[in-house]
This record gives C-alpha cells, structure tokens and sequence, in this order.
C-alpha cells in the first residue's frame, strides 16, 4: 500500500458559551488544520493539528499548513502502514515542525487500524478502559464564578477538574483555588495550571499559602530551569505540560526528578508514535500522565481518546477534549462527546470516525 494523495484543510472552529480564558489570552475561535491522507488501495485516513493560536507554543496554523506543504510531496509512495519508517522519512524532509508531522502520524494510524480491522488503541497496545476519563478545564475567572462552574462539572461526574490561573495577582489566584477546594474539595481531583505564567516567588507563595489543599500544580513557570531553582521548596506534587516538547524533554524531567507526573499533548510530540514511547516512559517510572492536545475537533479528540484507552488505570489522568467548547460536529457519526465525565471509545476500525469534508470547503494543498 502507497500514499497517493495528501489533502490539507483549513477549518475554522468557534468557542461557545464564552470566550476561553488561559493566562495567554481569550480564545473564541482556532483555526484547525485537517489532514486527509489517500493510498492507492483506496483507503483513506485523517489526521489534525490546531494549536491555541500563536503564542501558547511555538505552533501556529500557517506554520502547520505551511510544513505538511513542505513534506507532503516526499511523502507520495511512502507506505502508511509502516508508522516508524514514515517519521524517519518526514525527518529527513523536515528538521522539527513535529506538531505539523503529528496529523501525518494520526492519518497514518488510522489508515493502519482500518487496513488490519482493528481500532487504533489496539495498534497501540491494547484497550484498558473502553469508557475513558476525562477532566474538564475551568478558564481564567472570578473566585465564585470559577467556584461555581467547579461545582457544576463536578455534578456532572467529571472525575478531575482542571482550573486555570495566571497573569494576574496570585492574591486573585489563591483566592479561586480555596474557593473551588470549598465546593469540590473530596468529591474530584484537582489540578491548578498555570500554563507557564508563573514567576517563582508566586509559585512558592501559592503553593505554601494553599499547602492544606491536595492539587498538582502544572507548568508554573516558563521554563524547566526556574522550576529546578524552588522544586525542592514548593509543597504540592509537580506535572510538567508546555515544556515538554519532545520525548527528549521528557527524559530530562523524568532523569532530573523534576516532576512528578504530565499533561502531555499527541501533537506537541509528534503523533501517537512519540506518545506510546512517552506513555512506557511513564509506566516504567509510576509517573501519571493526561493524553491530550492543545485544541481541535473530532479527529484529534479520537487519537487522544485511543492513547487515552490504553493507559494504565492508575497512571490515567484523563484525556481532555474541546468537544465541551465547541458548537458541532464534522464527523456526523462516531463524533466523541463527553458524558458523565467520561468518553466512550469508538468502535469502528482505525480512528472509528469519518469527517465529513464538505464542511471543510477547497483543501489548501493538494499533492499527488
């Protein structure tokens, strides 16, 4: 089996119920890029990348479209089932850009499990759960605001909250963790994410102000040196997410002892390939871990939930998906939704979804 075709589409994804809020900015739209990969046999697979605008991480939506532009020729004849041997060839086309390679990779893996008839999260090693957690994540608001949306999701049977903070006075942020902690304490657990907003004199103030309060305090700070600088003085347990970037970064932290668990993120990594390595990575060293992506609709949410499906329970932080946030659908059928706190792990081969790619309009590359 040989590629024959690459499709690239550009998708525009708005944010309901509110703007989004990070310490980054508000979101109330992203634009997406949407992979569809065709082989001479006639199967087809899709891959995705969206990263939240251009300053979360060094992605941004040209950046993507501009890559998989750059590689997609070089990849024409390449056989999709042979996952390993694709990202050497992308490699050798194109030094970095992994976000932009990881919707090649998702395409791949879905071509793959619909070629042999099975799921993408048995190609990746085998199903834990087919009913996978989720957590949801609380935007940057008002102490009882953020209070109240805790509770509600907490209702609604998520098993773990994620609460935004940053770019503010860490007074303000202080006072939404122990507000939240007083309308949920007990019934979830708790991750306070500052997305790298963090200097360190606020992160030890933060955590040594709210110590009777058991969270995980994600990504304070910008970088992994400053974290290294107060990680011996800071009271709650530390999971690293934006810094990251490749497995490489990975066996930093985990050699260094710098953290005690992830919020990783499929295309940040490069694909489900990386991750699978991240995730033995992990369970080799009883680090909990969250399968992730920045943002994205119904392809990305499925490879998310597949590598979610094969976690280790007791590793398994949950798979976080935007599907919360968004208005629709563009898989008509086999869409992924949360309920209960929970994502139900498709059943159809490879991904188990089908885009509907009329929603998506021209392809802005074609090559093959």
């Amino acid at each position: 089996m040989k590629i024959s075709e690459i499709a690239v589409y550009s998708h525009q994804i708005p944010v309901v119920h509110g703007p989004y809020r990070m310490s980054v900015g508000e979101l109330t739209t992203l634009e997406t890029t949407l992979v569809k990969v065709v082989t001479d046999s006639g199967l087809v697979g899709w891959g995705e990348t969206c990263p939240v605008g251009p300053v979360y991480q060094p992605h941004h939506a040209a950046g993507a479209q501009a890559a998989l532009a750059e590689l997609a020729p070089g990849l024409i004849g390449a056989d999709p089932t042979q996952i390993l041997s694709l990202h050497r060839r992308m490699n050798a086309l194109l030094d970095g850009h992994e976000y932009a390679k990881a919707a090649i990779d998702i395409a791949a893996h879905d071509i793959t499990g619909r070629h042999f008839g099975v799921r993408v999260a048995d190609l990746l090693g085998g199903v834990q759960t087919e009913r996978v957690p989720s957590y949801y994540a609380l935007s940057v608001g008002e102490p009882d605001e953020v209070a109240e949306q805790a509770h509600q999701r907490a209702k609604e049977g998520y098993p773990r909250l994620q609460v935004k903070i940053g770019n503010r006075p860490v007074d303000v942020d202080i006072e939404v963790v122990r507000k939240v902690w007083e309308r949920v304490g007990g019934r979830v657990r708790l991750a306070v994410d500052a997305n790298r907003s963090l200097v360190t004199r606020d992160v030890l103030r933060l955590s040594r102000e709210c110590r009777d309060i058991p969270f995980i305090l994600e990504q304070p700070t910008r970088t992994m040196d400053e974290l290294h600088g107060i990680r011996d003085r800071i009271e709650h347990a530390i999971y690293l997410d934006e810094t990251t970037v490749d497995v490489n970064a990975v066996l930093r932290a985990v050699g260094s002892n710098l953290c005690d668990g992830f919020g990783l993120k499929v295309t940040r990594l490069g694909g489900l390939l990386p991750m699978t390595t991240v995730r033995g990575i992990c369970e080799a060293r009883s680090l909990p871990h969250t399968c992730d992506d920045a943002w994205g609709g119904d392809v990305i949410a499925a490879a998310c939930t597949h590598i979610g499906a094969t976690v280790h329970p007791r590793l398994n932080e949950g798979v976080w998906i935007a599907q919360p946030y968004l208005g629709d659908h563009y898989a008509p059928e086999g869409g992924l939704r949360v309920v209960d706190g929970h994502i139900d792990l498709p059943s159809g081969t490879g991904l188990g979804i089908t885009p509907d790619e009329r929603r998506f309009g021209a392809p802005v590359t074609v090559v093959g």
